[in-house]
């Protein structure tokens, strides 16, 4: 079983990645965030490393849904191959940061791996404010995040909220963190594994 957690930057991905490997006893797989060796260089001058970094993004991302499938163990994964497809990639061209001929080349790259991959068996999609996620991203404080502008997190919001009101490739569980405080709380982190349970069992 494969399951994803998708959500902006701050959303708290990794954190329930982390708390739903343990409670279900499946295998986290993690975004290469540490050994990334763009991302630096992309926060600090956008329009040079843009296509760089999607291309190790979309490279990383699609060997590891191809070792989840192949492995045939239950997978929680942080992050999923369409989100930079969908959001990050298409952000970054409107916003005249990454250029129409990088795109294309980068779309027709990402429609290529898509056509070998299966989707997740259920993809869990963390909704949150831009106060939410600046708090969060505050919190973690990682250097190379203190240069993330309020207006690309909205961005990246606005294109989440239209990726996922037409998202259709299986099960969808919306979890809303501004209500939700799951790293937190432990009672929000049950009511969202009871959510998983009826989507698992197949309840609704």
């Amino acid at each position: 079983m494969h399951i994803a957690i998708a959500g902006n930057i701050g959303s708290g991905k990794t954190t329930l990645t982390t708390l739903l490997a343990k409670h279900y006893g499946w295998e986290a797989q993690f975004e290469d965030v540490e050994e990334n060796p763009y991302l630096d260089d992309f926060y600090s001058e956008m329009q040079r490393w843009s296509f760089n970094l999607q291309i190790y993004f979309l490279n990383s991302r699609f060997r590891q849904v191809v070792d989840i499938r192949e492995s045939e163990k239950d997978v929680i994964q942080d992050r999923t191959i369409y989100e930079d497809a969908y959001i990050f990639a298409p952000n970054l061209h409107a916003m005249g940061l990454m250029t129409s001929r990088d795109f294309d080349n980068y779309m027709s790259l990402f429609h290529l791996m898509e056509s070998f991959l299966q989707p997740p068996d259920l993809l869990i999609y963390l909704r949150a404010s831009i106060p939410t996620l600046v708090d969060q991203i505050q919190k973690r404080g990682r250097q190379y995040e203190n240069n993330i502008r309020i207006d690309y997190l909205n961005r990246l919001n606005e294109r989440y909220e239209a990726w996922i009101s037409s998202y259709n490739r299986g099960k969808l569980l919306v979890i809303d963190i501004d209500k939700n405080r799951f790293p937190d709380n432990p009672e929000d982190l049950g009511e969202i594994i009871n959510k998983i349970d009826a989507e698992i069992n197949g309840l609704f």
